[in-house]
């Protein structure tokens, strides 16, 4: 069920949008029909129309919202020229006018609206589209929860202030919209793909949703490399889903994985995907990114994967897009092609870096090139620093378990 309200989440609220135009309380009212339907439903099944329902108990508590505003007459005068007078009593739960198309697409793009700021078009968009909690949209940006809540709520205020109209923006507007909504897709793909928190390492939900989303866009933005590029990525990363965890759920790292595990539908169509866009020039961060998930899965073992070709690839990424992560991860391939000690000099540049040290990867990655150099007491002191900031159990579970295989 919470697969299936995740999903249906996005289509109920880019309806009512366009229908009654007011984002800030269609969101509101979207949400109480999320919990009325979390409590309803585990009691009374599954309506056969469950899209349906939800848009119906929506516009129940939308015309709630209405009547109830101090400004009555103002408010329901409003509602008859958004709606029809026949709004004012919902029909039955299952047989709410429900059509076919699918407003998703004009939702992304209505929260990535330029009245709102770039990091707060991205957390509407995470908690509006993806679905994702206040606190997984707050670990994704490495800030308290108690800081992204206003961030949500000013961007939807923003929204509603501008005036903004639930349709397809101005030409002009939407290569930046367009930036920005990848960045999202991008950042529900990673918390699906390594959940920031709770028992399972992944949240297929999370990565199925992003993957179908960095689709519908690609279909609609075909011309659009880093679109491309980004769903190539998804595809050739989330290939390795199957073989990243054992039965009770432990982490697998790459280099030990059963590479006969790996979709390699998924890495046909990701490499196909990248090859033929990369081939067409103007190649983008995405597009680079893609490229280097494509050497992984190209490679018959961990021992044959081309590390010099996946260093000179973070060398460009660097450039493009410097990024503390991106330098992270050179580092774990520079370790490959030089030696541990290289990556641990390279590592050092980050040391200032506040978000990146008070978050478990450092640590984690450090650990690993100590354990690499033949320092088993420095790796056991950075497996266990990096295991008790991540509030990931199986990365937990992982990180401790090497500490005591680095003691032992």
């Amino acid at each position: 069920m919470e697969e299936l309200l995740r999903e249906l989440t996005p289509q109920v609220l880019g309806f009512l949008t366009r229908r009654y135009g007011q984002f800030d309380l269609c969101e509101d009212a979207v949400q109480e029909s999320l919990l009325a339907a979390a409590t309803q439903w585990p009691a009374d099944g599954v309506p056969d129309n469950p899209r349906g329902w939800l848009i119906t108990v929506a516009t129940r508590r939308l015309t709630d919202q209405f009547r109830s505003e101090s400004s009555r007459r103002r408010r329901e005068d409003s509602v008859a020229a958004m709606g029809g007078a026949e709004e004012l009593v919902a029909p039955a739960a299952d047989s709410v006018s429900d059509p076919d198309s699918d407003d998703t697409l004009t939702l992304l793009l209505l929260c990535c609206h330029p009245a709102v700021t770039p990091a707060s078009q991205v957390a509407l968009t995470l908690r509006a589209v993806g679905g994702l909690t206040t606190g997984e949209i707050a670990r994704a940006f490495m800030v308290p929860e108690a800081t992204m809540a206003p961030r949500i709520s000013r961007a939807k205020k923003s929204i509603k202030a501008a005036g903004s109209q639930f349709e397809l923006p101005p030409a002009e507007e939407l290569a930046d919209r367009v930036k920005v909504v990848r960045q999202v897709l991008y950042l529900i793909f990673n918390e699906g793909y390594t959940a920031s928190s709770g028992e399972s390492l992944q949240r297929v939900e999370l990565t199925a949703e992003a993957i179908r989303l960095t689709r519908m866009l690609r279909a609609a933005l075909p011309d659009d490399g880093e679109v491309a590029g980004l769903l190539a990525l998804m595809l050739l990363t989330d290939s390795r889903r199957a073989a990243r965890t054992t039965a009770d759920g432990s982490l697998i790292p790459i280099d030990e994985q059963d590479r006969a595990l790996w979709d390699h539908a998924q890495i046909s169509e990701g490499t196909t995907l990248i090859l033929a866009t990369m081939a067409q020039g103007g190649v983008g961060p995405y597009q680079i990114q893609a490229a280097i998930a494509a050497v992984h899965a190209e490679a018959p073992s961990a021992e044959a994967t081309d590390w010099p070709q996946i260093h000179a690839l973070y060398l460009i990424l660097e450039k493009l897009t410097p990024n503390p992560m991106i330098t992270l991860n050179r580092a774990i391939a520079l370790s490959q092609v030089e030696g541990p000690q290289a990556g641990l000099d390279l590592l050092a540049t980050l040391d200032d870096n506040k978000n990146l040290t008070e978050s478990h990867r450092l640590d984690a990655v450090r650990a690993h090139l100590y354990e690499r150099a033949g320092e088993p007491g420095k790796a056991r002191e950075h497996y266990l620093a990096a295991a008790r900031r991540t509030t990931s159990l199986p990365e937990q579970r992982y990180l401790t378990a090497k500490a005591e295989d680095v003691s032992g």
